[in-house]
């Protein structure tokens, strides 16, 4: 418990010994409001009504004794109380919402190579941060799986063509009736079985990462082992990870080689939960980064995520980021700032008029109602004035009703007049 909360108790418990004291002494009060032993602090209620007729003062009605949310404090307990009072502050509709956040790679954008099915690396043809264009050859595997099944291929391709050239055969001697149609049925199906085997067997081949052109150049006579396969480039970039070297065993479950088009980025912000109701897709962000403190980024809204970080209690929202230059990497820290102004935010935000603001501290919650302090008529006097309360940010409380900007209120030492005038209000009720 720190010193503050020790002085607010010490005072609180003070005002309530004085009402109670005067309240029980039943010590006659003169229309200053002030007993024959000292002076005592006004809380004013029906209670207080009740008082002033048993005290015998019933020619000057006070209207403001009727206030159940006033509270009068004297000279000496204000400078105890040290209460601070200052006009009510107010936010643009334009204003900003600033978040941490972090860049990272357009996953979008992002192809992990690796071969698909067991391989060892014979040679490697790129190094890492080297561009390669769609097509290009990343590495030299060899796999003796894809070995068997390029020889499997080859013999298919090899009975297809046969029964092709039977069936092409019987066909002319069926026509000059030298063949029954018994036969060109029989050399008909072997045809057509054949092609089917050769059709799976280039799926499989195709499954295995060769493409149309891969297959058809497939030749036993070539020099090149059939067990020979190249990793190719399915898309333009750089070449962020290259996690194998020759001799290396790969998996079919492994992408050794990442390529990533930087020249786009994701920039992810982690929000306040404060901030949802501002927030929405489309709204400009701007951002740096410490590397490049001088430079500016922007980007836009594309994305807010429907989940809340139960433990940080805050929304992650990713935003599309333009990086021709290359100057952003993933993993870098950001400081980002979403526009949440006209023509970005929703309507109800820029509706042209100014939100009221005020310390969270300000506003105390009295029974079900939730009020700030504001100046009365008369030295010392407070008036408990509830309030609505929405949105908060940065230690400020935003408030829809109650208070306006620029009106004056209790900023400092709420709490202690709300220990006043809770404790006037006990002390009421026990004269009775």
């Amino acid at each position: 418990m720190n010193n503050r909360l020790f002085r607010q108790i010490a005072i609180a418990g003070s005002v309530v010994l004085l009402l109670s004291q005067a309240a029980c002494n039943g010590a006659p009060a003169d229309n200053d409001g002030r007993t024959q032993g000292g002076e005592q602090v006004h809380a004013s209620g029906p209670h207080a009504e009740h008082d002033a007729h048993e005290g015998g003062d019933h020619d000057r009605p006070d209207d403001t004794q009727h206030d159940p949310n006033r509270v009068e404090l004297n000279a000496e307990q204000r400078e105890a109380l040290d209460i601070r009072v200052a006009p009510a502050g107010g936010t643009d509709p334009g204003a900003a919402i600033q978040a941490p956040a972090t860049v990272e790679f357009d996953a979008d954008r992002v192809a992990r190579v690796g071969p698909r099915l067991q391989a060892k690396v014979v040679a490697v043809a790129v190094d890492l941060g080297a561009r390669v264009e769609a097509g290009d050859t990343l590495a030299v595997l060899d796999s003796v799986a894809l070995g068997k099944e390029k020889a499997a291929y080859l013999t298919a391709t090899a009975r297809y063509r046969t029964r092709q050239a039977a069936y092409a055969r019987d066909r002319k001697l069926a026509a000059d009736q030298i063949v029954s149609e018994s036969d060109l049925a029989e050399t008909r199906a072997a045809y057509e079985q054949a092609r089917a085997e050769r059709r799976a067997e280039r799926a499989e081949l195709h499954l295995y990462g060769l493409d149309k052109a891969a297959i058809d150049a497939i030749d036993d006579s070539a020099d090149v082992p059939l067990s020979r396969m190249k990793l190719i480039a399915p898309r333009a970039g750089v070449v962020a990870r290259r996690d194998l070297v020759a001799g290396q065993t790969l998996n079919a479950n492994e992408t050794p080689i990442h390529i990533v088009d930087n020249t786009r980025m994701w920039l992810m912000i982690d929000a306040a939960e404060q901030a949802l109701s501002y927030l929405e897709e489309g709204q400009s962000v701007r951002f740096d980064v410490r590397p490049f403190p001088d430079a500016r980024f922007t980007g836009r809204v594309d994305w807010i995520s429907p989940r809340l970080d139960a433990q940080t209690r805050t929304v992650q929202v990713r935003a599309i980021v333009d990086n021709p230059d290359g100057l952003l990497r993933a993993g870098m820290f950001a400081t980002a700032t979403i526009a949440a102004g006209q023509g970005d935010a929703p309507d109800s935000i820029a509706s042209g008029s100014r939100h009221t603001q005020v310390p969270i501290d300000a506003v105390q919650q009295i029974g079900a109602r939730q009020g700030v302090f504001v100046p009365g008529e008369g030295e010392g006097v407070f008036v408990f004035t509830p309030v609505t309360t929405g949105r908060e940010s940065s230690g400020q409380v935003e408030i829809s009703s109650g208070v306006s900007v620029g009106q004056p209120l209790v900023v400092a030492g709420a709490f202690d007049l709300k220990a006043a005038l809770t404790a006037a209000g006990r002390s009421a009720t026990h004269s009775h």
